[in-house]
C-alpha cells in the first residue's frame, strides 16, 4: 500500500506479514480492581504518558444490526440467481449472515441506526449489548482509572458511538462526524506536535478510522478533493439539519492546512475489522490490529483464516476459526441506501473506494482468508470460546470478545507492547 493511498481499497494479501505480526494467547486478566490488575494498568499508563498520549477514545456502533452486510449480497443476487450453486454450504452460510436468521438482531430491539453519540444512546447500549461488542461507559471509566493509578500523568478516555450506517456514505459522515467531534474534544486541550492521541475501533468503527486516515493525510491527496464534491452533492440534494456545504468548507482548509487537532500525531486501532478500506499512513502515527483468530488451517499459514468457506452447521457458532464478522464482512458487503440520493453517492463513493464486481467479488474477497491488513502492526489473537456458544447475541459469531472487561488488561498490555514499547 503506497503512503498516499487516495482512498484506494485495501489489498487482499496472502504472503505472510512476518514481523508484522504476532500470535499470543489470550489469558484473562485479573478482575478489575484489585491490585493485581491496578499495577497491570498503572504500568500501561506509565508507557504511554512517557510517550505524550493526552487521550484514549474508545469507538464502537451498534452490534446487533446487519454486521455481516448480507443485503448487499442479497440485492445482487447471492441467493436469488443461483450464484450458490455448485459451491457447498453457501446457500446456507448465506442463509447464516442475514440479521432474520442469524440471531444477533431481535424485532423486539429497541435501537436502531442510525445512532447518535449521546448519553441516552450510551446507556441504552450499554443495557442492551452490555460488553458484546459494545465499549460500556464502565468499561472506559474503569479503563481511565486503571492507566492513572501511576506516576504518569492522568491520560483522559472517553467513548463515542459512531452511526453504524454499514455503506460507503453512511462511513464517510461518520467520519466526517467523528473529525468534528475530535476537534471539539481537542480545543479543550492544549495540543501540540509533540502529543498523541489514541483510538481504539471496534469491528466496522475501524472502518471509519481508515476513511479518517485518508482524509487526515499530509500528502497531497487527488481524491480527497473528489470525495469532498461528492459528499457536497449528495448533502444538496439531501437537506438534513446540520449538513451544510459550508461546514464541509471549512472542515477541507482545517485539513489541506494541517491544522487538525494542531498536528498532534493520531495513532490507531482496530479489533475483529474487516480488511476493506486502505490506510494512508502518511497522516497519522502508528497502527494495530487486533484479530480474533484460531489457526486451524493444515498448510502452516497460520496469518491466514480457514481456507475453506465456512461451515454453518458447526464451525461458525462454534467459533471455531475466530472472528467470522472479520473474516466474511469484506468488499461486497453492505447495507442497503435509503434514498436515490444516496445510492447514487455510494456508486460515485465505490468507484473510489472499492471496486465492485457483484456477488463474486465478495467470494473471491472471501477466498483470500485475509487478516493482517498490509500497514500497520498486527496481533492474532488466541481468544477461544469465552461465552455461550448457544447465543450469537453474545458471541457475535467470535466478534464479541475484545469489548469485555476480561479483556481489558490484555489489550491494555497489547496496545502498549505494539505502539508504545
Amino acid at each position: 500500500m503506497p503512503q498516499s493511498n487516495n482512498f484506494q481499497h485495501a489489498q487482499y494479501s496472502r504472503a505472510n506479514p512476518g514481523e508484522r505480526v504476532s500470535y499470543p494467547t489470550f489469558e484473562p486478566g485479573v478482575p478489575i480492581g484489585l491490585q493485581a490488575w491496578k499495577q497491570a494498568m498503572s504500568h500501561v499508563g506509565e508507557q504511554l504518558s512517557r510517550s505524550n498520549v493526552t487521550g484514549v477514545i474508545f469507538l464502537n456502533g451498534y452490534p446487533y444490526s446487519d454486521i455481516f452486510g448480507s443485503a448487499r449480497l442479497d440485492e445482487v443476487g447471492g441467493l436469488k440467481r443461483g450464484y450458490s450453486r455448485g459451491i457447498s454450504g453457501l446457500e446456507s452460510l448465506l442463509a447464516l449472515l442475514r440479521p432474520g436468521t442469524n440471531g444477533v438482531g431481535k424485532t423486539e430491539d429497541l435501537i436502531y441506526p442510525p445512532l447518535s453519540n449521546d448519553a441516552s444512546t450510551h446507556d441504552a447500549l450499554d443495557t442492551l449489548a452490555q460488553e458484546f461488542g459494545n465499549f460500556t461507559s464502565d468499561y472506559v471509566k474503569k479503563f481511565e482509572e486503571g492507566l492513572s493509578q501511576g506516576e504518569g500523568v492522568p491520560i483522559p478516555c472517553c467513548r463515542y458511538v459512531w452511526s453504524s450506517i454499514h455503506h460507503h456514505v453512511g462511513r464517510l459522515e461518520a467520519a466526517i462526524d467523528f473529525i468534528d467531534f475530535l476537534q471539539e474534544w481537542g480545543s479543550g486541550r492544549s495540543l501540540s506536535k509533540d502529543n498523541r492521541v489514541l483510538l481504539v475501533a471496534h469491528g466496522h468503527a475501524g472502518q471509519v478510522l481508515a476513511l479518517l486516515s485518508n482524509l487526515i493525510t499530509t500528502g497531497e491527496s487527488e481524491a480527497r478533493s473528489r470525495v469532498f464534491e461528492i459528499l457536497a452533492k449528495y448533502w444538496e440534494a439531501s437537506k438534513v439539519e446540520g449538513r451544510s456545504v459550508e461546514r464541509l468548507e471549512a472542515l477541507y482548509k482545517i485539513l489541506c492546512e494541517n491544522q487538525f487537532l494542531s498536528g498532534a500525531a493520531i495513532d490507531m486501532v482496530t479489533l475483529g475489522t474487516p480488511v476493506r478500506y486502505g490506510w494512508d499512513i502518511d497522516g497519522f502515527g502508528r497502527l494495530l490490529h487486533v484479530v480474533n483468530h484460531r489457526m486451524i488451517r493444515a498448510d502452516g499459514k497460520r496469518w491466514l483464516a480457514k481456507m475453506e468457506l465456512p461451515q454453518t452447521a458447526w464451525e461458525i457458532p462454534y467459533q471455531t476459526g475466530g472472528d467470522y464478522v472479520q473474516q466474511l464482512a469484506v468488499a461486497g458487503t453492505d447495507v442497503l441506501t435509503v434514498s436515490p440520493e444516496m445510492e447514487q453517492a455510494n456508486v460515485d463513493f465505490r468507484e473510489i473506494f472499492e471496486p465492485y464486481d457483484g456477488f463474486e467479488r465478495w467470494l473471491e474477497c472471501t477466498r483470500r482468508t485475509t487478516r493482517c491488513p498490509k500497514d500497520g502492526q498486527c496481533v492474532l489473537v488466541e481468544f477461544g470460546v469465552q461465552v455461550d456458544e448457544e447465543d450469537p447475541r453474545q458471541h457475535l459469531y467470535g466478534h464479541g470478545c475484545y469489548t469485555q472487561s476480561r479483556s481489558m488488561v490484555f489489550l491494555a498490555e497489547q496496545m502498549a507492547k505494539a505502539l508504545y514499547s
